[in-house]
């Protein structure tokens, strides 16, 4: 057991040190093993493990829903989609805020990843609402909190992620996603209601326009169609995540190209993205599952569900603990790195619990999604700063009423698992 806290203790020491978590963990996890069993057998395990977990087939999703978010947003196609939601909800009083929460759905569920979102909010939306007399703290907080929707809409790569260092399907996982997405959704839009007709943050936007919006529109509908075969391939049971991600590639490539808003040099840098966010993913993924054999070989994993097996808590209080570590753990971590430590013991745990392993993903995934929200990290609040250049300190207080609305939604989807899992039940096999 020292040896066991010694191996956290460098853990923690190489993660002050900046060490990206990747490393950090495969290099923790390679000396708890070579102290365990020796360095030749270290060696052995780590060369088979890493192979294994960077082999996978499924890791093929990742790079393809990356680049597909890549080419979208280098082909000014997402732009578009935010000036269009803009154009049918402006008018009213706090429609813009509603209308950059109805792009950030549509971004959500064509580039995947939070950062990328909240960035293009950030320098699409946020002008347009500063344009029409909304306080910083409003619109700054609108964007920070619309991009979390990426990570839990599908196609999400946290999602992708829990799936592949748990064995669950992603298929399942993708489509359980939906409902508390747009729940989320709704529950932004609530919040924008009442601060719009209690305060004097959110005031309304030029006249409806038929016409501009009907105009607007027409690039919103590509999406949509985009939208529906990716999702829909994967809920029809006609296609595989890695294989509606191809699609999706295909599908935003031929977009772009159609609409001529892709320059050579912008897909070159598309695919260098994607090379550079894939490689990182697949590194935690690999180095993961070093830390993972590590744990399996100290038996702490076996401990841990000895105790849950005999302990007098209920599956509920044990829960509890889970959501309130992850919570803390969101306050000085990204999501990835999140998954990457806590899952090779908390997922063990939640199965022996008897929960749903689908369902626990999404409520895995919802809770690191406030995360992005939470101080003093708050990596989603760092990017709308960036951008905008509005002081954290006052888009953390921003940010506050939708704070308390993601943990009600949190709270529904824990209390209520039909919300998570009724979606998946009616997929074709």
């Amino acid at each position: 057991m020292m040896t066991f806290f010694a191996i956290l203790a460098l853990l923690a020491v190489l993660m002050a040190f900046r060490m990206p978590i990747a490393f950090a963990m495969g290099i923790s996890g390679f000396v708890g093993l070579a102290v365990q069993l020796g360095p030749r057998p270290a060696f052995a395990v780590l060369e088979r493990t890493f192979f294994d977990s960077s082999a996978s087939f499924i890791l093929v999703a990742i790079p393809l829903f990356i680049l597909m978010a890549e080419l979208l947003t280098s082909g000014d196609v997402t732009r578009r989609a935010i000036f269009a939601c803009q154009a049918w909800l402006g008018h009213v009083k706090g429609g813009l805020a509603m209308a950059t929460v109805g792009a950030s759905v549509i971004l959500a569920a064509l580039v995947g990843s939070s950062t990328a979102s909240t960035a293009a909010m950030s320098a699409s939306a946020f002008p347009e609402m500063r344009n029409h007399n909304y306080s910083q703290r409003l619109a700054a907080a609108v964007v920070s909190v619309g991009g979390t929707l990426a990570v839990v809409v599908p196609p999400s790569i946290v999602l992708v992620v829990y799936g592949v260092l748990t064995e669950t399907s992603i298929g399942k996982l993708f489509i359980a996603g939906i409902i508390p997405g747009l729940l989320t959704a709704l529950g932004l839009v609530v919040v924008i209601k009442v601060i719009a007709h209690t305060t004097d943050q959110a005031p309304k936007g030029d006249p409806f326009d038929l016409g501009r919006a009907v105009k607007a529109s027409r690039h919103i509908l590509p999406l949509t169609v985009l939208m529906v075969l990716v999702i829909g391939a994967i809920y029809g049971g006609i296609a595989s995540p890695s294989e509606a991600a191809a699609l999706g590639v295909m599908g935003s490539l031929i977009l772009v190209l159609l609409q001529r808003t892709l320059s050579f040099l912008e897909f070159s840098r598309s695919v260098s993205g994607a090379i550079r966010a894939t490689v990182m993913i697949v590194a935690i993924v690999a180095c993961s599952a070093i830390f993972s054999n590590y744990l399996a070989f100290t038996r702490i994993t076996h401990g841990l569900l000895e105790f849950v097996a005999t302990t007098d808590m209920s599956r509920g209080q044990i829960m509890a603990i889970i959501i309130v570590a992850l919570l803390v753990m969101g306050m000085f971590m990204d999501q990835l790195a999140i998954l990457s430590l806590a899952m090779p013991l908390a997922f063990p745990t939640a199965m022996a619990l008897d929960y749903d392993p689908v369902w626990f993903g999404i409520v895995v995934t919802k809770t690191v999604e406030i995360g992005l929200l939470t101080p003093p990290l708050g990596l989603n609040v760092y990017v709308a700063s960036a951008q905008t250049g509005v002081p954290l300190s006052k888009i953390f207080r921003g940010i506050l009423p939708f704070f308390l609305m993601e943990l009600v939604v949190l709270l529904l989807l824990l209390l209520v698992p039909e919300i998570t899992l009724w979606l998946p039940g009616m997929m074709l096999k």
